[in-house]
């Protein structure tokens, strides 16, 4: 961050806070200043300092002429830029999602023995998916997909952080601030080491009784991240991601603005892949069945707007997501599509109609030499495909 004059203020600049002013002026939302008309105004309505992120500005100088200046030219930013390609970025995913699981299961112990957890790995690791998200998403976000029964509780935290990652990257939120989203995500159910097992595993509907020892995790996760230290956005998450809006959440009962916008989101993204995750005595539930459950929650529980843009963000067939093709392919969804989203790339493996497997294929469904139209997603249970082998041989390094 950079506090500069607003005189010093130029096109293309990203403003994050007003810290200077004779008047009164609130900036609503970070964003991009994108004209010159747009600075002038603030500097009437008073304003003296600003405060910019220097690494998010967009300008690019394009010159008019020899004899001229150059010309500020603002790019709009995209949150679906790639630096790098899908095969190239999966094997660092990889090895990021396999470190998460190493140290979730050292934070276990390290409660279950009554010993503080280390904060410092955690961010470190939060860091390193934001990197991997920003290089190119889709790697992440298919690693997601990639669920194992007997590992809910293990996969569900690092899911949630990465797609936690993935939101605030799309909607523009500074990367200091996503680290403690990201982070807070990653520890958002450590709380839960602390809930008998016959309650945490119990596959059918909780008593009540049950349901209150539950709701407990919540405190427990907050008063674990407190006692090591951890402070800010990320225990706000992970005290208060099943707060609702209309007051009827837990562990507060707190409602509308009472619930900052970072914990709205991360109240969707942990309902979102509960209900998706495979688990050991229930198949996950297709994503596009997900947002219908979401979208019926707004807008008590969840904040419509945003979940609008999670939406968006992700995918109406995630990467990651199996779907069959009008040809009767059967593939998996390995690159969104933002302009197009029903157009992403398939890799193709199966042929549902032969049920056999094939030559596995990339098809990008937006090309105009591709005939093949999406149709819908697809059950592995429904053809028997090995999903988990079809990963290991032609995904993962």
């Amino acid at each position: 961050m950079k506090t500069i004059p607003v005189s010093k203020l130029l096109p293309g600049m990203f403003v994050q806070s007003v810290t200077k002013q004779t008047g009164c002026i609130k900036v609503k939302n970070q964003g991009w200043v994108k004209t010159q008309a747009s600075i002038n105004k603030l500097e009437k309505a008073g304003v003296l300092e600003v405060e910019i992120d220097p690494d998010k500005t967009i300008v690019e100088s394009i010159p008019v002429n020899e004899s001229t200046n150059t010309t500020p030219v603002i790019k709009k930013y995209d949150p679906w830029q790639r630096t790098h390609n899908f095969d190239h970025e999966i094997n660092k995913a990889k090895k990021i999602y396999n470190e998460a699981k190493t140290l979730q299961l050292k934070a276990f112990k390290d409660i279950e023995a009554g010993r503080n957890i280390d904060i410092a790995p955690f961010k470190e690791l939060a860091s390193g998916f934001i990197d991997s998200v920003f290089r190119n998403q889709d790697a992440l976000a298919c690693l997601t997909q990639m669920r194992q029964k007997d590992a809910y509780l293990l996969e569900h935290s690092i899911n949630v952080s990465i797609l936690m990652s993935i939101f605030a990257k799309h909607l523009g939120i500074e990367k200091n601030i996503i680290e403690q989203l990201t982070t807070g995500a990653l520890l958002h159910d450590i709380g839960k080491i602390k809930i008998p097992d016959e309650v945490l595993n119990k596959p059918g509907r909780f008593t009540e009784a049950e349901f209150e020892i539950m709701k407990k995790h919540s405190l427990f996760s907050k008063e674990i991240l407190e006692e090591a230290g951890l402070t800010g956005f990320a225990v706000d998450i992970a005290g208060m991601h099943h707060e609702r809006l209309d007051g009827n959440g837990y562990p507060f009962a707190k409602k509308g603005d009472e619930i900052s916008q970072y914990v709205r989101m991360a109240s969707i993204v942990d309902v979102y892949d509960a209900l998706t995750a495979e688990r050991v005595y229930k198949a996950g539930m297709e994503p596009i069945k997900a947002f219908k459950i979401l979208k019926d929650g707004c807008p008590n529980s969840f904040d419509g707007e945003l979940l609008t843009k999670f939406i968006q963000c992700i995918g109406i067939h995630p990467v990651g997501t199996l779907v069959r093709l009008s040809s009767q392919k059967v593939g998996l969804v390995i690159q969104s599509n933002p302009t197009k989203p029903l157009k992403p790339v398939v890799k193709t493996f199966y042929n549902a109609k032969h049920s056999h497997y094939t030559e596995v294929q990339d098809l990008d469904l937006s090309s105009k030499k591709t005939q093949d139209t999406l149709e819908s997603a697809v059950n592995p249970k429904e053809y028997n495909i090995d999903l988990d082998k079809f990963y290991k041989n032609s995904i993962l390094p």
